[in-house]
C-alpha cells in the first residue's frame, strides 16, 4: 500500500510541477508580488515528494518484498537503523532523495527570497523546476523505486555490509545536501543573468546558499573520508578513488564561487567568474551523479546499473549545459569586470590568484578522473590513475598556494603594499628552522619536503597570529584558512611517519621487529542480529614498552553472505594505531596489517573547523573587510 501512495504522489508531483511552470509563466508580468497560489503549489509539490519519500520508507522498515527495491537491498533481519538506512543506499531511494532536497531548496528559497525582484524570483523558479521535472522523469521512467515483484519473495537480497554503518548512513543526505545546493545558485545565476540582477545585493544573497552547500558539502566528502578511513580497512583518509573525486571537483569549485561571491559583495567585480562557477558547480555536481550510476566507474562506492541511465543523465546534463552558456554568452554584460584595472598588489588580484589556483587542482582532478575513461574507449587499454600522479601534480603548486593564502588577506582592496614586513619575514625564518628539524633525519627528498612544511608552517603561524592582533575581525576567514594549515600539516606528517607491517600469523605466535612486537593471543566468535563477529585479540607493545590490545574483526553477513574486515583503531591526540586481520584462505593463519597513522584525528578536526568556519560567515550580519 505505502508503495502504491508512493508512486502516484510522484505521478502527482509531475503534474503539480507543470502547474508550477504554467503559473509562474502566467504570472510573471501581472503584479510586483509573486502570487502566493505559486507558493503553494511548490509547497504542494513538495509534499507529494515527502509522502513518496516517506512511503519508500515505510516498504523498507516493513521489510515490504513486494517492492523490488526493497527486495533488492533489504533483509527482515536487518536492524531497523539500516532498513531507513537502507532508503537511499540504492540507486532508486538516492534520486528520490535527491528529488526531495531540491524540491525542499526552491521552496525554502522563495520564502527567503521576499525582498528580491519578482522576475528574478520567478526565473529562478523556472530553471529549478527545469531540473526537477527532469529528475521526476528520470526517476518514473528509468529508475522507479516502487516497481512491484510478483509473486512476493518471502526474503530480500540485503544490503551490502560495508554500507551497514552509521557513518556511511548519513553521508548521502548530507552530501546531497550539498550537491542539491548548488542547482539553486545554479538557477540563481542564471536568472540574474537574465534579468540583469548581478549586484552586489543579488550576491548578499546568494552568498548565503552558496555556504549552505559549501558546508554541507564539505562534511559529506568528511564523513565520506572517515567512513573509509575505518570500514574499508586501507588505513588512509583519501584514496583518490573516482568517486571520491567526483565530490571533489565540486568542492574546489563552490570554495572559488565563494571566494568570488564575497568579492563581488564588496565590490561590483568577478561577475563573469561567478556565472561560470555557478553553472560549472552544478555541472561537476551532475556529472558526479553521471559517472557514479551511468556503470563506467569502478569502485566500491559506485550504484551499478545499467548505461541506459547514465545515458539519460548524460543527455540531460548537455541540454543543461548548453541552455545555460547559452544564456550566459546571449544575456550576460561582461564590461563590469573589464572596467577595472587590477594591480600586482591589492585584494582583487589576490583573490585572482587563488581562483586560477583551484582551478588548476581541479583540472588536475578532473584529467586523473575522466582520462582513464576517455582512453579505454578510445583504445581498449586499462589503467589506473592513483596517488602518485595526483601527488606529483598538485604538491609543488600547494607551495605557492600557500605563501598567497598567508599574504593575501594582508593586502587592500584596489592598490596596497605589503605592511609589518618585519613579522612576515620571521615567521618565514622561523617556519624553515622548524622543517629542516622536522626532515633533517628522515629518508626522505630533503628539499622537497622542508619547503612543502615550510608553506604550511608559514600559513599556520600567520593565521594564528591574526587570531589575536584582529581582535575577531574577519574571524570565519582567519578560522577558515588556519584550519586550512592544519589540514595540510597533518596530512603532510601523517604521510612522512606512518609505518606499516603486513605479516601472517596463527594463534599464539609472535611477530618481532626491532621496535615492534605483535602477538595474536586468542580468537572468540559471537553472533549478532545479522552476522557473526569473528574477533582476534592481539597485545601489541612498541619500543618505549607501551602495550596495547587491539580486537579486529571479521564479520561473516547472513544476507548477503559476505565477510568483511572491521579494524580496531586506538585513538588519541598524536596518533591513530590501526589494526586489520584477514582470513587466510584454505590456511590456518591470518593476514595481519598493523599501522601506526600520526596525526590522524587532527585531519578531522581541521575539517570540522572548516565547516565551523563557513557557520561564522553564515551567522554574521556583514562580511568585514
Amino acid at each position: 500500500m505505502s508503495s502504491l501512495i508512493g508512486y502516484y504522489s510522484l505521478i502527482f508531483g509531475v503534474g503539480v510541477s507543470i502547474l508550477v511552470i504554467f503559473f509562474s509563466i502566467k504570472n510573471f508580468n501581472d503584479t510586483q508580488k509573486l502570487d502566493t497560489k505559486v507558493i503553494s503549489l511548490v509547497f504542494l509539490q513538495l509534499l507529494f515528494v515527502i509522502i513518496s519519500f516517506s512511503g519508500l520508507i515505510l516498504s523498507f522498515v516493513n521489510s515490504d518484498f513486494s517492492n523490488e527495491t526493497v527486495f533488492n537491498h533489504s533483509h527482515t533481519t536487518k536492524p531497523l537503523f539500516y532498513k531507513i538506512s537502507g532508503t537511499w543506499g540504492n540507486h532508486e531511494g538516492s534520486l528520490l532523495l535527491w528529488l526531495l532536497v531540491l524540491t525542499l531548496f526552491i521552496f525554502v528559497f522563495l520564502l527567503r527570497s521576499k525582498n528580491q525582484p519578482k522576475q528574478y524570483k520567478i526565473l529562478t523558479l523556472l530553471f529549478q523546476q527545469i531540473i526537477i521535472v527532469g529528475f521526476f522523469i528520470f526517476l518514473i521512467q528509468t529508475s522507479n523505486p516502487f516497481n512491484h515483484v510478483f509473486p512476493v519473495p518471502k526474503e530480500g537480497l540485503g544490503l551490502n555490509p560495508i554500507l551497514q554503518d552509521p557513518a556511511l548512513a548519513i553521508h548521502p543526505p548530507i552530501l546531497y545536501l550539498g550537491y542539491v545546493g548548488t542547482s539553486i545558485i545554479f538557477s540563481s545565476a542564471l536568472a540574474a543573468v537574465c534579468s540583469n540582477n548581478i549586484t552586489k545585493i543579488w550576491a548578499s544573497h546568494i552568498k548565503k546558499w552558496v555556504l549552505v552547500s559549501w558546508i554541507f558539502l564539505t562534511l559529506g566528502i568528511l564523513l565520506g573520508s572517515i567512513w573509509a578511513y575505518y570500514e574499508l580497512g586501507w588505513g588512509g583518509f583519501w584514496f583518490w578513488d573516482p568517486v571520491e573525486n567526483v565530490s571533489l571537483m565540486p568542492w574546489f569549485a563552490l570554495t572559488t564561487l565563494l571566494h568570488c561571491v564575497l568579492v563581488l559583495e564588496k565590490k561590483l567585480i568577478l561577475t563573469s567568474w561567478v556565472v561560470v562557477l555557478s553553472i560549472a558547480t552544478f555541472t561537476l555536481s551532475m556529472c558526479g551523479t553521471f559517472l557514479v550510476r551511468s556503470g563506467i566507474l569502478n569502485s566500491v562506492h559506485t550504484f551499478a546499473n545499467d548505461p541506459e541511465r547514465g545515458l539519460y543523465i548524460l543527455i540531460f546534463l548537455f541540454i543543461l549545459i548548453f541552455l545555460s552558456f547559452f544564456i550566459f554568452l546571449i544575456f550576460h554584460k561582461s564590461e563590469n569586470d573589464n572596467s577595472k584595472t587590477f594591480y600586482l598588489l591589492s585584494k582583487e588580484t589576490s583573490i585572482l590568484v587563488n581562483n586560477w589556483f583551484m582551478m588548476y587542482f581541479l583540472s588536475v582532478v578532473l584529467i586523473g578522473t575522466i582520462y582513464p575513461i576517455f582512453l579505454e574507449v578510445i583504445s581498449s587499454q586499462k589503467i589506473s590513475v592513483g596517488p602518485p600522479f595526483f601527488n606529483k601534480l598538485i604538491l609543488p603548486f600547494l607551495i605557492p598556494f600557500m605563501l598567497a593564502m598567508a599574504i593575501g588577506p594582508k593586502l587592500k582592496w584596489i592598490k596596497s603594499d605589503i605592511e609589518d614586513k618585519i613579522y612576515l619575514i620571521s615567521f618565514f625564518v622561523i617556519s624553515l628552522i622548524l622543517s629542516v628539524l622536522i626532515i633533517r633525519n628522515l629518508d626522505i627528498n630533503f628539499l622537497y619536503n622542508t619547503i612543502l612544511i615550510t608553506a604550511a608552517f608559514y600559513l599556520f603561524f600567520i593565521t594564528l597570529r591574526d587570531f589575536f592582533h584582529r581582535k575577531y575581525r574577519n574571524l570565519s576567514q582567519i578560522t577558515a584558512h588556519f584550519s586550512f594549515s592544519i589540514l595540510i600539516l597533518s596530512i603532510l606528517f601523517n604521510n612522512i611517519f606512518s609505518s606499516e607491517v603486513i605479516t601472517n600469523l596463527k594463534i599464539n605466535e609472535t611477530y618481532q621487529a626491532q621496535n615492534l612486537k605483535i602477538n595474536f593471543e586468542s580468537i572468540e566468535q559471537e553472533n549478532k542480529q545479522n552476522f557473526k563477529a569473528i574477533r582476534g585479540k592481539f597485545i601489541v607493545e612498541d619500543q618505549s614498552g607501551l602495550i596495547e590490545v587491539m580486537q579486529p574483526e571479521l564479520r561473516i553477513y547472513n544476507q548477503p553472505n559476505i565477510v568483511t574486515s572491521e579494524a580496531d583503531i586506538k585513538t588519541n591526540i598524536f596518533t591513530d594505531k590501526f589494526m586489520t586481520m584477514n582470513y587466510v584462505q584454505n590456511q590456518d593463519y591470518f593476514n595481519i596489517r598493523y599501522q601506526v597513522k600520526p596525526f590522524m584525528i587532527w585531519i578531522w578536526i581541521s575539517t570540522i573547523l572548516l565547516c565551523l568556519s563557513g557557520c561564522l560567515s553564515l551567522i554574521r550580519k556583514k562580511y568585514e573587510n
